[in-house]
């Protein structure tokens, strides 16, 4: 089956040039399923292996005279992609990715010039934790100073900061600080004080524990430290003992880690659980992050940030004043992005995202959006928003063409396939990147998933019916409309229909973006929404023309106008 995108512009209405390309709350995370670590000392380094040249064939570039010269993004609206480094890319052969691995797979991503169409167009990247520890997550760390050796050195990082910044990609890196792993010096020293009975030592109070004889705190998890009479807390995991936020010694060494990176040039941070530095308690929880980001910006008046609050829109809205929150009500297989891209009302989507951005902006007038359709800890979209029905390009159209910064999982512009399944791992969402050249990257520890897509990036990329193509000329048009991502958004909808939308005002242009979610063509009145003129482009499985102000919208097919 094959998916039509086609782009008009003056000039192309002219030339009649057709583009074809093709397709080819909820819950709460769980807890990461790792075993914490038998002992407190680090597991051991395979010796690295010198690494070979990469295999990177060369992409197809798709061009079009109305999605060329876009300008670098002025702020964080920006489309970002979410990399778990140990399943991306493998550089020195010995099974995990690493830093030297992204790097070599930088043109993929984005090769510097927005107008060559030959690279994905990433604008943003999200590393999830790079930091010394025992587990294949890394979201226990053993030292936040380090890099895992299994993942590079610190010299690899400053090249990936580079060669970021050098393409104006901005780089944020996962920072979970709510917890640490057992191996962290830092509990080293804690459990020592402990069994000393020393309360002059400075790691004396700097996890979260009670007493034997006291009454455990409601709702928490804690588990006995052996030699001592006290419980440390440990919500996630007995390997991931939880620091004690109110010991200034714990905040202090908490900026100190993030302004360790931000020094080296990383653009900032996706915090892990932060809803649960305080377990249970969402005003102290909201007021550390107010006190800490308040302290990081008037230093680094540019860091961006985003956190993780999984929780209904109240809560996520309580988080706003300190940091932009993650967006769970759209996302995952029940989301709304879903529902609408399988046929539903997208004018309930829109109206939703237009008064959760005014809830928001009520807190905070620099909110964002910050949409996703699955990440590191969801099934992968493409196995409940399947490519060969379309539901998979719409769920893509909803939320990359709309505003803030939509966040893609690595792969998922492949239709890459994972799920937590029977096995009940999290090990099989974070499968290794399907490159299909002979990248050496293997699955993660403990996986099992194996029904992966048969064609990689590298079959794709010369396929231009592939689902490559499309996400990369969905960000193309993006892109090349700004007042998509940064204008003043409007829903609307087509009265009698499931076609809806909205408009966005920037600069005092406004564009008008409408999805036909079903499979039956609608013939629209756009004067409804205002003056619009001309056909930018559109994008999905149908045609779309203009004439005067009547707008025919084939099935599964979005559309841009201004």
């Amino acid at each position: 089956m094959k998916v039509y995108l086609k782009t008009v512009s003056a000039l192309l209405l002219a030339l009649l040039l057709l583009l074809c390309i093709g397709c080819g709350k909820k819950d709460e995370a769980p807890a990461e399923t790792s075993a914490p670590e038998p002992a407190e000392t680090e597991a051991p380094v395979a010796e690295e292996t010198p690494e070979p040249a990469p295999v990177i064939k060369e992409e197809v570039a798709i061009t079009d005279a109305n999605l060329m010269g876009s300008v670098p993004a002025p702020d964080n609206a920006r489309v970002f992609y979410e990399i778990f480094p140990g399943s991306f890319s493998d550089s020195n052969g010995d099974g995990v990715g690493d830093l030297r691995g992204l790097i070599n797979r930088f043109d993929y991503l984005n090769d510097g010039d927005p107008d060559s169409g030959k690279s994905l167009g990433i604008e943003g990247i999200w590393l999830t934790p790079i930091y010394s520890s025992n587990t294949y997550h890394k979201y226990d760390v053993i030292d936040y100073y380090a890099v895992d050796k299994a993942f590079g050195t610190q010299e690899d990082l400053d090249d990936l900061i580079k060669i970021c910044h050098e393409r104006d990609v901005k780089l944020i890196l996962d920072l979970p600080i709510n917890h640490t792993a057992r191996g962290c010096e830092w509990f080293k020293a804690f459990t020592k004080a402990h069994r000393n009975e020393d309360p002059t030592d400075p790691y004396y109070d700097f996890y979260s524990y009670y007493r034997k004889g006291e009454s455990a705190p409601a709702g928490r998890t804690f588990s006995a430290l052996s030699g001592t009479d006290i419980f440390y807390e440990c919500n996630f995991d007995g390997g991931m003992p939880e620091l004690n936020f109110d010991n200034p010694a714990v905040r202090e060494e908490c900026l100190k880690i993030a302004r360790f990176y931000l020094d080296r040039g990383v653009d900032g941070f996706r915090f892990d659980a932060a809803k649960y530095v305080y377990f249970g308690d969402h005003n102290a929880s909201v007021a550390y992050w107010q006190e800490y980001l308040d302290t990081l910006r008037a230093e680094y008046p540019d860091m961006y940030t985003v956190g993780e609050v999984w929780d209904g829109d109240g809560i996520v809205a309580r988080y706003y004043p300190a940091t932009n929150c993650f967006n769970f009500t759209t996302s995952q297989a029940e989301g709304l992005f879903s529902v609408a891209a399988k046929a539903g009302n997208v004018g309930k989507l829109t109206q939703y995202v237009e008064q959760y951005l005014q809830s928001i902006k009520g807190t905070n007038p620099d909110a964002m959006f910050v949409p996703f359709i699955a990440n590191h800890d969801n099934d992968r979209a493409a196995g409940f928003l399947s490519v060969d029905s379309g539901n998979m390009q719409m769920a893509a159209n909803l939320y990359i063409l709309g505003p803030g910064s939509p966040f893609i999982y690595y792969g998922e512009e492949l239709g890459m396939r994972g799920s937590r399944g029977g096995a009940n791992t999290d090990a099989n969402r974070r499968l290794a990147m399907a490159w299909g050249d002979g990248d050496t990257v293997k699955d993660p520890t403990g996986a099992t998933y194996k029904n992966q897509i048969e064609e990689g990036a590298a079959q794709q990329k010369g396929d231009p019916n592939s689902l490559y193509n499309y996400y990369k000329k969905l960000i193309m048009i993006r892109k090349a409309n700004p007042a998509i991502a940064r204008g003043e958004y409007k829903s609307v909808s087509v009265k009698g229909t499931n076609v809806g939308g909205f408009t966005a005002t920037l600069d005092g242009k406004t564009v008008l973006v409408l999805h036909n979610t079903t499979k039956t063509p609608q013939t629209i009145d756009v004067s409804q929404f205002g003056s619009f003129t001309e056909l930018r482009a559109f994008i999905g499985l149908g045609d779309a023309s203009l004439s005067g102000t009547t707008l025919t919208l084939g099935g599964q097919t979005s559309v841009v106008l201004s």
